[in-house]
């Protein structure tokens, strides 16, 4: 890549990650200019979207400043130089307030950056401030906020898909070339593919969790956001591996992403065994623009020379209901720290009394109703949560077993393309089913990606929107997710397109 000057750089923010970087070693640019830039992008598109809750220019530029010192001193850069970049606002960083999309933790500022913020500032990337979420990560649309709804680039009356929205929003903006989120069942995965961008949702454990607020302990992962997979694979490079203070972690070594990336571009598809399963395309409900762009992935995965083979997952109808009675119930657990959030009996009635001020005061609605049923899950006698888990152990089976057939399972994102703000916010049951075609990778522990895969066309009742391309692989299956999407990308051109609302 030959990068323009200084004085060139592209507002618009046109360059990958990798591009950024590069250009930044090679000093065709400066990492102070590139962050001016990104700076200067949020303030103009973002005032319309909501994605940034906090922008710390102050200590991006200090950042940015630094990585041009090391390189004038002579020192090596690291694989993410000057690259700007955003977290969602429940990864914790030092000195930047740190609320998880909640007024419960308004005004916290942790002393220490978790191990995300730590990886990325040794990889040399430019922490530029904190994304929007759906509170304490509970939601599928970016609506479950007591701040400011963030809204979708392609149509800013539908929501951007959540709970990772803004950290979507963000990148689909061209404001930064990746951010970070996090998936507990589709929150990395379901806002990519109504942003039309990229989401990587690891291998459980492949990433630590230190320094994640917690929304369901078994089952969060990190991952990044980026414009093409080149980009993810670079980010997840530098976030892999092994975290001796979290016990969670895997040991395994960590292979060269870049290189599958490169596979995937260079050899295609031949041989690779690419499993559909049948209960996905019989769901009701299944939008006909994103079976066709569905359909139309299929056909550029065989032109790249992958075989389709049917699978079959018995228990895919069972992945909602699962996902929803484990994840309240740990979510209940989780968030007991926090005063108010359990429904204990009273000491005092005056104990009782500030209880019921900080749940009214803290948290909002949905998760309320979460804590609710989290709570019901566990006491009731029904003995709804280990029956849950004994489901959850039957979908990893299933899986496991269509892995036998296939080296990959590919499916629709989403139903739907996407929908406006506020048509589902007081529909619970219609919102959590947007994740019905995500949860399973989490229960199963998969490594899982969206990639985009076309547009719904505009109709007299929506706009033109972005629908994606779901990936499953193995365990610890990342080099086989990017070299797949790598290929599906190479024959396409979706994610070059940029959003009018970042425009």
């Amino acid at each position: 890549m030959t990068a323009p000057p200084a004085e060139d750089r592209d507002p618009q923010g046109a360059w990958t990650a990798w591009e950024t970087a590069e250009a930044v070693r090679r000093g065709e640019v400066s990492a102070l200019s590139v962050t001016r830039a990104a700076l200067a992008r949020i303030a103009a598109v973002d005032p319309g979207l909501h994605a940034w809750t906090l922008v710390d220019e102050r200590g991006a530029l200090a950042c940015a400043r630094e990585v041009d010192a090391a390189r004038a001193r002579g020192e090596p850069l690291g694989p993410l130089a000057g690259v700007p970049t955003g977290l969602k606002d429940n990864f914790v960083t030092a000195g930047l307030e740190t609320t998880a999309g909640s007024r419960i933790l308004e005004g916290w500022v942790p002393r220490e950056d978790g191990f995300h913020a730590l990886r990325l500032r040794a990889a040399g990337a430019v922490i530029l401030g904190k994304l929007a979420l759906d509170e304490f990560g509970m939601g599928s649309s970016n609506e479950n906020t007591p701040f400011t709804a963030v809204r979708n680039p392609w149509d800013r009356d539908f929501v951007p898909g959540g709970s990772s929205g803004g950290s979507a929003v963000a990148v689909a903006s061209r404001a930064v070339c990746f951010s970070l989120g996090s998936d507990s069942g589709g929150s990395i995965r379901q806002p990519a593919s109504l942003c039309g961008i990229v989401g990587l949702k690891p291998t459980y454990g492949r990433v630590s969790r230190r320094g994640l607020i917690a929304f369901v302990s078994t089952l969060d992962q990190a991952g990044p956001f980026t414009r093409d997979v080149r980009d993810a694979a670079l980010v997840l490079g530098c976030l892999a591996g092994h975290d001796p203070l979290d016990m969670n972690t895997i040991r395994a070594p960590v292979p060269d992403y870049l290189e599958a990336v490169a596979r995937g571009q260079a050899e295609g598809l031949a041989g690779l065994r690419v499993g559909v399963h049948h209960e996905a395309l019989a769901l009701p409900g299944l939008d006909p623009a994103v079976r066709a762009c569905f359909e139309a992935a299929l056909a550029e995965l065989i032109a790249a020379g992958a075989e389709l083979r049917e699978v079959s997952l018995p228990h895919f109808r069972h992945a909602v209901p699962t996902y929803y009675a484990l994840a309240s119930a740990l979510a209940a657990s989780n968030l007991a720290r926090f005063g108010g959030a359990h429904d204990d009996p009273p000491v005092t009635t005056a104990d009782h009394a500030r209880r019921s001020v900080v749940r009214s005061r803290g948290f909002g609605d949905e998760v309320k109703r979460r804590l609710l049923l989290g709570g019901h899950v566990l006491r009731t006698s029904a003995g709804y949560y280990e029956r849950a888990t004994r489901v959850q152990t039957l979908i990893a089976r299933d899986h496991a077993a269509a892995f036998e057939r296939c080296d990959l399972m590919v499916s629709p994102t989403t139903r739907l393309p996407g929908f406006r703000l506020g048509e589902r916010v007081h529909d619970p049951v219609a919102m959590y089913l947007s994740d019905i075609f995500v949860v399973g990778a989490n229960l199963a522990g998969l490594p899982a990606m969206s990639v985009p895969a076309g547009f719904a066309p505009a109709t007299s009742g929506r706009p033109r929107l972005p629908v994606g391309l779901h990936l499953v692989a193995p365990l610890l299956g990342e080099p086989l997710l990017l070299r797949v999407a790598a290929a599906h990308e190479g024959r396409t051109a979706w994610h070059r397109e940029v959003p009018p609302g970042a425009a």
